[in-house]
């Protein structure tokens, strides 16, 4: 079965594409809302906690790895992308503001007020958007250094991972491409064709010839 590129589409299924990957992200992103706000996210301060929380920076990692396999691979490489940062985005924001509400359970001063899991969300995106209000800040050590672990993360993901998913678009926009060339094949030959004219050099000989 021959798989269609996104420009092959028609109107109609463009729209239903684009519809349907948009209602997939929108549901995924609700899910994961929804399990932050019901986790039991009581849990002390002990080396278990930091190992969870590098599994799930390590598993994150290996997220975007795979995400960038299958936009390679896909036959919609644009809305596959859009699906992975629509999707990774909030999942990586939904981990730090995890582990500040950890961190401001189990030292109450970690913070300049008190942190619901709504403010830890808040506080997760500006510092994520650098707008930095000011309102919350961080007051202890442990609770700046997930703050600085986040801001430079947060470079990462705005610059290299935007960086290789563009990338991914272009490999697999360029390899459908060629699949499609090579699928068409070379052009028919049309029988009777004409054969092709002599060079110049050829003229001048059969002209001079006795």
């Amino acid at each position: 079965m021959t798989r269609r590129r996104y420009e092959d589409l028609t109107p109609r299924a463009r729209r239903r594409l684009v519809t349907l990957s948009l209602l997939r992200s929108a549901a995924s992103v609700t899910l994961l809302v929804v399990v932050y706000y019901k986790a039991p996210l009581d849990a002390s301060l002990d080396t278990a906690s930091w190992i969870e929380f590098g599994v799930a920076l390590l598993a994150f990692a290996v997220m975007i790895a795979w995400q960038v396999r299958a936009i390679i691979s896909s036959d919609l490489p644009r809305l596959r992308a859009i699906q992975a940062v629509a999707v990774g985005l909030p999942l990586l924001l939904l981990m730090f503001a995890s582990a500040y509400i950890v961190i401001a359970g189990n030292q109450p001063g970690a913070f300049t007020e008190t942190l619901s899991r709504t403010d830890s969300l808040y506080f997760t995106v500006t510092v994520f958007a650098t707008v930095g209000f000011g309102d919350i800040a961080p007051k202890t050590e442990l609770a700046r250094v997930v703050t600085t672990i986040q801001m430079l993360l947060g470079v990462i993901v705005v610059g290299l991972i935007a960086k290789i998913f563009l990338s991914a678009v272009q490999v697999a926009v360029r390899r459908r491409g060629e699949i499609s060339a090579g699928a068409a094949g070379p052009p028919p030959a049309v029988d009777g064709a004409e054969a092709p004219s002599p060079t110049g050099g050829e003229r001048s000989g059969l002209g001079s010839g006795g």
